[in-house]
This record gives structure tokens, sequence and C-alpha cells, in this order.
């Protein structure tokens, strides 16, 4: 039987992957959901091109816009929410979603018009030059002013942007912050929601990486989550005729500590986590990716039960060192942080006073490299890092290492206090090898002896072509933006607004906040659904 453990707050414990399943997931928005006929394997990746998406018992994929969709204010080639209006109609890859509800009607590119109270927002991983962001206006139902682009062409035709990926909310400078995962020319951008939006980077305080995952804290303290794939080796040490698919752990974690949370353009300081293991700091070495690979102290890392002090280290601070551009992934390593293996994202723990946070690590999305490098997180795994009372000496933990059916994770999110969600994103090669397709998981993380359990087996639209969708973009939230309300301050669901201007008369209105889940089947047709509930206990839905 293939394992998974799970750590609680002081021990470890097993999380079977196989077996009967019946897990409490507060996918909330309405009373006690339960995954109680979970979709019991992953869809066939070698079988017919079109295939279903299949969803747990009693929940259902309720479409909210695709690919085709019309943007309110075109520009250029960026006339639809996820195609390209060139001769190859590309795929612009819409990604992590941002659900947020606001007091006051947003502004947007038709004067007049009510937008409402209820946003989606998007960065859309399009390379190129050509990637965007985009707003949905869940309160609109006119399609012509359904969908509103953020960030149009410039006079030479292009964004300007590439690979944007993950979103956020700031609720301290009252703007949204996007990433861009595009390797030494990625880095952190903010849009106003002001009209037209002002948009701004960061490269001179954050620094330019793969980011991708970006999430606050209550002090205004921005965690960055990266993802760069390192060099590749051999999936047999000394042996030159096994597959070379081993990538050398090459991605930091960040914290970026703002002067004024305010005005993140006032500047700050940038950390990067470093992990002390055996009383040395676990570290990359430029000269050797076949020991990096192969170390005993990633090794350590990735040995579930295991607890390992770390601390952040100080990068750059614009303070002394100014504000020009530099690279966040070169000075990480100059500095002594610790890689990983292709993080991707990272949320904190609800109700833990933001000393909590998980981060979610893609590996290898290989099978040699996995069935030889298991034990070494080749799989990917979940980690679980602490800072109690937000002090300096922390600690990380492996709450989650992979296997060949739970692999490849990248977006995460929590339902509640006990139970995370998180995306797979095994790639191409990986579906076909192991003749599977993405999953959407559920991991309770305090309960002992329980089975993860399988909320979505991703299926495969007809636009796909040769190329398998993927969920992403997982999200759960009620909207709240207040600093009160941010992510991981309470479970979510628990928030209440009062609404100005809302185009009926102007009165104000109190609203309860339900938490609402999204997710996006991205690549193909692009759709971008609501995770419902149906009914409890009832049968499985297909999509």
């Amino acid at each position: 039987m293939s394992r998974v453990k799970t750590l609680g707050t002081t021990t470890a414990f097993a999380v079977g992957f196989v077996g009967a399943l019946s897990m409490i997931v507060a996918v909330r928005g309405s009373e006690d959901l339960r995954i109680t006929d979970p979709v019991p394997a992953a869809n066939p990746s070698n079988a017919a091109l079109v295939q279903p998406d299949l969803v747990a018992g009693g929940f259902a994929l309720r479409q909210v816009v695709q690919g085709t969709d019309p943007l309110e204010n075109p520009s250029d080639v960026i006339t639809t929410f996820g195609n390209l209006n060139n001769a190859a109609r590309t795929k612009t890859e819409p990604d992590q979603n941002t659900y947020l509800v606001f007091d006051e009607e947003l502004p947007g590119p038709t004067p007049g018009f009510h937008y409402g109270h209820h946003f989606l927002f998007q960065g859309h991983e399009n390379a190129g030059n050509l990637a965007y962001m985009t707003r949905i206006n869940l309160d609109v139902t006119d399609p012509a002013h359904r969908i509103t682009l953020l960030s149009p062409v410039g006079a030479n035709g292009l964004t300007g942007f590439n690979s944007v990926d993950g979103s956020t909310w700031d609720p301290f400078s009252r703007t949204l912050l996007f990433t861009q995962e595009a390797g030494a020319a990625g880095g952190v951008v903010e849009i106003s929601n002001t009209w037209p939006p002002r948009i701004r980077n960061f490269d001179g305080s954050m620094g330019k990486a793969s980011y991708e995952g970006v999430q606050l804290d209550d002090k205004g303290n921005v965690l960055l989550i990266e993802d760069t794939g390192g060099v590749t080796v051999n999936v047999v040490r000394g042996d030159t005729t096994s597959p070379k698919t081993a990538r050398q752990p090459n991605s930091f974690i960040f914290r970026f500590e703002p002067s004024n949370t305010a005005d993140l353009s006032a500047g700050g300081r940038l950390f990067a986590l470093q992990v002390t293991i055996m009383d040395h700091p676990l570290v990359f070495h430029a000269a050797d990716p076949v020991g990096d690979v192969f170390s005993d102290d990633q090794l350590q890392l990735h040995t579930l039960g295991t607890t390992w002090p770390a601390k952040w280290v100080l990068l750059h601070d614009t303070a002394t060192d100014g504000t020009a551009p530099f690279d966040a992934n070169a000075l990480a390593k100059t500095k002594l942080a610790t890689p990983f293996k292709r993080p991707e994202n990272a949320k904190f723990l609800p109700k833990s006073n933001f000393d909590t946070f998980f981060v979610a690590v893609t590996g290898d999305t290989d099978a040699a490299a996995g069935n030889a490098l298991a034990s070494r997180g080749a799989w990917g795994s979940i980690f679980r890092v602490d800072f109690p009372n937000g002090s300096a000496d922390g600690s990380v933990s492996i709450v989650v290492l992979g296997d060949a059916d739970h692999a490849s994770f990248d977006n995460v999110t929590f339902a509640d206090d006990k139970i995370i969600l998180t995306t797979e994103d095994r790639g191409d090669g990986l579906h076909d090898q192991l003749n599977a397709l993405d999953s959407v998981w559920a991991f309770d993380i305090h309960r002992q002896n329980r089975d993860a359990a399988r909320l979505i087996a991703l299926g495969r639209d007809a636009t796909a072509a040769d190329e398998d969708n993927e969920p992403t973009g997982i999200h759960v939230s009620d909207g709240a933006s207040t600093i009160e309300g941010l992510l991981g301050a309470r479970e979510p669901g628990d928030a209440r607004v009062s609404h100005s201007g809302s185009g009926r008369g102007h009165e104000r209105e109190d609203e309860d906040l339900p938490a609402r889940t999204f997710v996006t089947k991205q690549h193909g047709d692009n759709k971008l659904f609501e995770i419902v509930q149906t009914q409890k206990n009832g049968g499985r839905g297909k999509n």
C-alpha cells in the first residue's frame, strides 16, 4: 500500500492513499460539506482524446467563463478571455484565481456602468510579451461587460508581461499583486483598482525571479514562492545510461518586508528561507548538481516525521543596497538559502496567526526520477513552515511525500483549518508515462489514518489537442478585502460587508460572505469553474 504521513502540530501520523474514503471537507458556502463519494481514480491519459471531468459525489463544476468569451475592452490581439486573436489562436493559460468582494463598486472602461461588488481576477501565463491580467465581473450578466482586461497592449502591440501566474490582494495598499513566472525576467507586478489601472513592478526591491505563489500576512509582509527548474542529471548516480531527468533543486522561498505597507514602491527588505540539516545549512552547489540531487541533506529534508530548524536570511535591503533591479535567485544562492525542487504555491494555515504556512512542491514530473528518487521528493511534496509568534527561529517539516498516484503538487488552498486542497501539474510527459491525467486532492492535515480524497479527476477537452489539460488556480475565499479578512486570518466564510453604490439607488446593504471555491481547467478550452455543492452524499458528477 502506498502511504503518506501527515504531521500534526507535534506528532507524525499516516494518511493512506488507498482504501475506503470519507473525509469532511469544508469547501464552504453551505454547512458541513463532505467528500463521502470521492473519485476513485484518475482519468487515463492514453485513452480517447475527449474525456469528462469527474467530480466527487455531491459536488459539481459550474462554468463561470471560457476561453472564447469576449473582453469588453479588447486590445489588439487580446480579444477574448483565454485565446489570442492571432493566426495560431494561442491559448493564454489563465492561472491563479483571486476572489474579492468590495464595499464600493469598482470602476471600469465603460463610464457609468455598474460593475458590482464581486470580482474574480486572473493572470494569464502566455509568453511573447503578451501575457495579461483579467477581471471577471461576477455581478454582471451582459457578456459585453462580463470580463475586463486590466493590462492592454502598448504602442508596440505588446503588454510587456510574460507567464503571469500568481495573484493576490494586498489590503494594506489596496492593490492587486501578480507574479511573472519567467525566470530571471520574472518578478512582481502591482495593479491598482483605479481606472485606468496603474501598473508598476518592484524589480529593485523584491527582485527578479521566476515567482509564482504570492500571499500576504497580517503585517503586510509578502510571501513569494519561486518555481525554477534546475540542471538535469541521471536518475541513478554514476550510471550515465539512466535517464537524465532528475533536476537539481534550484528554487527558493522568499519573504519581503515592505518599508511602508501602504506603498510597496517605498522599498524594503527581501529574505530567503534557510533550513539547517544536522547543524549546517542546506545550500545550493553550482559546481555539483549531481551531489545536490543525491545529497543526504535532501533525503533528510524529505523524511517524514522530521522537523528541521529554519530562519530567514537577508538578501537585499533597498535602504543600503539601492533600487536597481537584481536577480533574487542568484542572491539566494550566494546568501546560502535553501533550494527546493520547484515549490509553486503557499498558503497560511487559517487561525495560525500567520505563524504557519504550507508550501506545495512539484518535483521532477518524470516517472524515472520519481521511481529512483521518491525519498528525495521527486514525485512532489508539501511542506509545513512554522515561525511561532513571529520568532526569528522557525522550523520546516514535510507533511506529504508524493508518490506515483499523488504527484506534482501545484496550487494549494485551505478550505478550513484542517483541509488543504491541492492541484496536480504532472505535464504531458508524466501523463503518458503513468497513463493518468491530473487530479485535485483534499488532505486532512490533522487527522490520523485518514485517506486522501480525490475531489476532481480532470478530463480532457477537444481543443487540448496534443496538450493535456491542467487544473490550476484552486482558490477558497469569502472575498473579504479588509486587512482583518486576509486569507489565513480565519476560516473562510465568516465575514460580512456593507455595500455602497450598488446601482439600485446607491443604498448600503449588508451581505454575509460565504466562501466560494474556484478552479481553472487550463489549456484547451480554458474553462474556469466554481465548485458547488449539489447535494449531500450525492452521486458522482460528470462535467
